[in-house]
Formats: structure tokens, C-alpha cells, sequence
């Protein structure tokens, strides 16, 4: 039987590397489906209870194994609900391409039923964005969508109408004029800054005594290089949340993560430091870096466009993070007053000890959501992936749990979305099956898609419970924690409960109604013992805790406008004195050393 365009297209995506698709049916990519039946699992077809999840996993596929991602929907309701998802990999940075249904052509410009203009509505989101109108063009708009995608780091949208798929492949289109020859092929550029700004570059991180270096995930491969240069400058490190798995946190001078949800030695770096060399990042909030004016600024982007965009820079260098920093170490002096790195890893000795204390303070017989992070930092098992949804629970997730060499960890970074870290898991379970995948998602998260996503956990259980863990980790608190301690802290307004309740739900059991693993725990006494059950066992498991929902994420230092805000919603707010309680506690631990513990006997 002659091959259809639908088949022409899966193989090319075989040839692209492409070995999976998120992909979810409908009529309108009903010719792709029968082409997936003929190509016995290559491209295989993993399907997501929801296209918004099957984009997440295209992104996660694409963040955690460095290849393109891709995912597959109908027209229509299924082309937009893959929206979030591909907003995710654009932002991010991601490869994605995505695969959508069209009507036939013949009823194309009617209004005819889930007709959409694709083209107009994935502009915005796709590097490149194009319908395949005839098979003769199967090829090139292939081979453009993963050259776009791969050299802009971005998502690339095809379409393809229903007639099309059905129609006989051209595999080579006739030799006339207009016709176009594609290939298969891409390789990674070498992206290097001028010497002179590389030596300008060099005399600014020389001639500073007090460096801050930031890291994102433009820095995921030049790992070594970062501490190299750091053990040169007497530098600290901190990390944007994209950059966790950049360098391990076990180094001594890596102050951690930074901004509202980052440590006090990344703070206090920044705010003390003569120059801020940023690697990689484009971390948005300049209230968090140093004050304008007090420190010189260097920073490496792989795109200009980005350069200077979040801070004042002396010395900008467009080029991909490790090439640029090989180029640039054999310039730097190693810098013989250490007294800055000195402060730093006491800061970030101190921080240890702070986090310590705070996760040990449990109110009224409720988890403290800081021991549920903490003791599973203590447990991590080597070489695992984490993901994180949004909420209260990543602020937890940023800074008790520090990765070491070989991890692999992320989230919705830019566009900060809900709802990934239930696919993000599942994507790195399927590409790496043999690896421990543990996954931080609050209730709110989890009730909004998490929970659908299990199901897909559900049908592929076989190919997802491998001896390694597969850990769900539910906080369980029945309210959208961040926004109520943004209403506090950002617009003075006591919590909403008719906007912020999040309905109760026995996550646990509905795991075991899935016929997973669910394990509870709702004593402060047995988190620790909660982790090894879940990491101990074999299979996915859902591992919900109960935790205190009032606990609040004090920030690195308090802002004044902040602080004021605050008072105000406290004012009205119902838990005043059971949360004032806990920020009073919280604070004390930066301020007191552990006291010791007399014997008894």
C-alpha cells in the first residue's frame, strides 16, 4: 500500500530523533492515528487525559533530555487546550514541536464546525507556524519546524488538514520550479563573544573584590566552568529556579535561590557585592539584584536580545554560556583576598542552620510543609529528577532541597503556570525509566489537572513502575496558599476564602482507587518515616501530607512597602494570632543560635 502523507510525516519525524508523541485523538487527526497504527510504536503514541498535559510533557521531554519534544492534537477545542502547555516551552526556552489537526480544505473559510484559524492563533506562541496544503510540502514544513525549533529554542507549530493526512505521500517533490529539497539535519553552533569584549569582560571580574555570580539554565552545561570561575573570583553563586540543577547545593559558597522565594545569603550577596555576573539568566525581578548604581555588571547570554534586559551591564557577551566561560577563565586572576567568599559560606552556613530550625517548629500538631521539603532533601536519592508545580509548596521546594551532582530538576519557570509538575514527572519517567522521578505539587494544582494526569500514570503503569521511585508528594493545606499570602503581602486584603478554599480530597485513597500506591501522613513525628515508605516502595505512589496552611514564606528581607501591606490584611485577617504566632516564631530562628539540649536523668 502506498505510504499517506500521515506516514511520511511520522517517519520524518523518526528521522528528527523523535521517538514519542504526547498526543491526544479527534477526528481532525484521524489519518495521523492510523499512521501511528502502521508505525508499531515509532513514533510510539503516549496519550495524556488532557492536550494541556500533553504539551507539558513535550516541554518536560525537552528540558530534562535536551531533544526536541513533541505533541499531537485535533482541531479545534484540542488545538487551543495545548496553548498552556506550548507557552510553557516558548518561554522557557524549550524545543517543542507541536502536530495539529485541520478541517479539509474543500470546507475551509465556511465557519464550518471546529474550524479556528490555527495559523493566527499559534503565531504568537511558534517560531514557525505553517499548514501542510499539499504532500509535496509534508517535507520542507517538517524539516523547517525542527530547524526552527531547534536553532530558536522555541515551539513550531504544524498543521495539517484531515484530507491531507489521508492523501498519498510525495517524498520527493518533481523537479520543477517552486519546488523545495529538505533535508533531515542540525547541529549545535559555537557561539563565541569578540576577544576584546571577552578581555573587558575579564579586567571588570578582576579589578571587583566583592563578585555575585546568578545563574540560569542557560548555564545547565557549563556546570564545571561556573565553579571554576567562582573559585577564581572567590565568588558565591546563586541560582534562578530553571538554574537549581546548574551546580550541585552542597557546595559551600552556592547561596541557593534567590528573590521572594530565595535564601538570605543570596540576598545579602547581592546586596553587598561591587559586581553581578549573571550566566544564563534573564531573572525578572530587579528589586532582588543589586541597587543600580552601587555594582558593574557582566553577563553572558546566548541571545542579545536578552543582554542588559534585568540589569545595568558594563560588559555584555552574546555567546553560549560554557564556550564563553572556557574562553574567558584563562583571563582571570585568581583573586588572593578571600574574605568575601569567607562571608559568604558563613552566610550560607548560617541559612543552613536558620532552615533547620524553622522546619522544626510544628503549630498545634500540624506538619510544618518546610519538614515534608527538608527531610526528603536529607533522603534524595542519587540521580534523580524533581519537578515543582507553582505555589506555596515550591517556596519549600527552592529551599530545602538541594541537589547534588547528577540531579536534574525544573518547573514552569517564566511563565510560572500551574499544573506541570504531574506531567513534567511522567515526560521524565518515560525518558528515563530507570531513574528516581519525585514530583512537588500543592492541592490546588493537583485538583486542577494533577489529578487527571494520574490517570495517565494509571494506564501506563507498567512502563512507569520500574524499581526506582515515582513519588507524587501532595501538600495538602485546602488552600491556594501563594495567592492568599500575595493578597496579604501585595494588596493588604485578608484572605478570600470564596476565591482561596480549595475543597478536601483524599488524594491517598483516590491513588489507591486508581489501583496505585497512596500513603498519608498527618503527624509531624512521622514525615521523615512518610519519605522512606514512598522511596522504599516499588511502583508510583502518592504521598500526601497534611500541612499547615499558615506558615508563612518570609521572604529574604522584608520590604517596606510589603511589611505594610501585611499589617494591613492582619488587621482583618480571621488567623491574625495563630499566624502572627508562627511569623514570630519563624523570625526568631534568624535571630537566636539552637539553643543546646540539657540531658535528662
Amino acid at each position: 500500500m502506498q505510504a499517506k502523507v500521515s506516514d511520511f510525516v511520522l517517519s520524518r519525524l523518526r528521522e528528527w530523533g523523535v521517538h514519542r508523541v504526547f498526543a491526544y485523538p479527534g477526528d481532525g487527526v484521524n489519518g495521523m492515528l492510523g499512521a501511528f497504527e502502521r508505525a508499531k510504536g515509532d513514533p510510539e503514541f503516549i496519550q495524556p487525559p488532557h492536550e494541556e498535559l500533553g504539551a507539558f510533557m513535550a516541554c518536560a521531554h525537552a528540558k530534562f533530555t535536551g531533544q526536541v519534544g513533541c505533541c499531537m492534537a485535533t482541531s479545534g477545542p484540542g488545538a487551543v487546550h495545548l496553548l498552556n502547555g506550548l507557552y510553557d516551552a516558548k518561554l522557557d526556552h524549550q524545543p517543542v514541536v507541536a502536530i495539529i489537526g485541520q478541517q479539509k480544505r474543500m470546507s475551509l473559510g465556511a465557519r464550518y464546525q471546529q474550524e479556528i484559524a490555527l495559523e493566527c492563533l499559534f503565531s504568537d506562541v511558534s517560531a514557525y507556524c505553517h499548514a501542510i496544503v499539499h504532500p509535496a510540502q509534508a517535507r520542507h514544513v517538517v524539516d523547517f519546524a525542527f530547524k526552527h525549533a531547534l536553532t530558536e529554542r522555541s515551539v513550531a507549530t504544524i498543521v495539517i488538514p484531515e484530507d491531507v493526512q489521508e492523501e498519498p505521500a510525495e517524498t520527493s517533490p518533481p523537479k520543477i520550479h517552486g519546488a523545495v529539497y529538505s533535508s533531515v539535519g542540525w547541529c549545535q553552533p559555537r557561539i563565541l563573544p569578540r576577544d576584546e569584549d571577552l578581555r573587558r569582560a575579564a579586567d571588570i571580574l578582576n579589578q571587583s573584590s566583592r563578585v555575585a555570580i546568578l545563574i540560569g539554565q542557560g548555564a545547565a552545561r557549563a556546570g564545571a566552568e561556573v565553579v571554576e570561575v567562582a573559585e577564581l573570583l572567590g565568588a558565591g553563586v546563586a541560582k534562578a529556579l530553571l538554574g537549581r540543577d546548574a551546580v550541585p547545593d552542597d557546595l559551600p559558597f552556592v547561596t541557593g535561590p534567590i528573590g521572594l522565594l530565595g535564601s538570605k545569603p543570596s540576598d545579602e550577596m547581592m546586596k553587598n557585592c561591587d559586581t553581578l555576573f549573571m550566566i544564563g539568566t534573564s531573572f525578572p525581578y530587579g528589586e532582588w539584584l543589586p541597587e543600580e548604581g552601587t555594582a558593574r555588571g557582566v553577563e553572558i547570554n546566548i541571545d542579545g536580545r536578552l543582554i542588559g534586559a534585568r540589569f545595568p551591564i558594563d560588559a555584555p557577551l552574546i555567546g553560549d554560556s560554557a564556550e564563553t566561560l572556557r574562553a574567558l577563565i584563562p583571563m582571570l586572576k585568581r583573586k588572593s583576598d578571600r574574605s568575601w567568599r569567607e562571608k559568604i559560606e558563613d552566610n550560607v552556613r548560617e541559612w543552613h542552620r536558620i532552615l533547620g530550625d524553622r522546619a522544626g517548629q510544628h503549630f498545634g500538631g500540624r506538619i510544618n510543609p518546610q519538614s515534608v521539603a527538608m527531610e526528603l532533601g536529607r533522603r534524595l536519592p542519587d540521580n534523580c529528577i524533581l519537578t515543582a508545580d507553582s505555589g506555596s509548596s515550591t517556596n519549600w521546594w527552592a529551599r530545602y532541597v538541594g541537589l547534588r551532582e547528577g540531579m536534574q530538576a525544573s518547573l514552569s519557570g517564566t511563565l510560572a503556570t500551574m499544573g506541570p509538575a504531574v506531567p513534567y514527572a511522567i515526560a521524565a519517567r518515560f525518558a528515563y525509566p530507570d531513574r528516581p522521578v519525585i514530583a512537588f505539587v500543592g492541592d490546588g494544582a493537583f485538583q486542577m489537572n494533577g489529578m487527571n494526569g494520574m490517570l495517565t500514570v494509571k494506564r501506563y503503569a507498567d512502563r512507569l513502575g520500574s524499581p526506582s521511585p515515582l513519588v507524587f508528594c501532595v501538600f495538602n493545606n485546602q488552600d491556594l496558599n501563594q495567592v492568599t499570602w500575595e493578597q496579604r503581602a501585595l494588596a493588604g486584603d485578608a484572605r478570600f476564602a470564596g476565591s482561596q478554599a480549595v475543597p478536601d480530597m483524599p488524594y491517598a485513597k483516590y491513588a489507591e482507587l486508581l489501583g496505585l500506591r497512596g500513603i498519608y501522613c498527618d503527624d509531624p513525628t512521622r514525615v521523615g518515616q512518610a519519605w522512606d515508605e514512598a522511596l522504599g516502595g516499588s511502583g508510583p505512589v502518592l504521598l500526601e501530607f497534611r500541612v499547615d496552611s499558615e506558615i508563612p514564606p518570609i521572604p529574604p528581607h522584608v520590604m517596606y512597602e510589603q511589611a505594610q501591606k501585611t499589617t494591613e490584611a492582619m488587621i482583618k485577617d480571621p488567623e491574625r494570632v495563630s499566624i502572627g504566632m508562627r511569623g514570630f516564631r519563624q523570625k526568631l530562628s534568624d535571630f537566636y543560635q539552637a539553643l543546646p539540649t540539657r540531658e535528662q536523668g
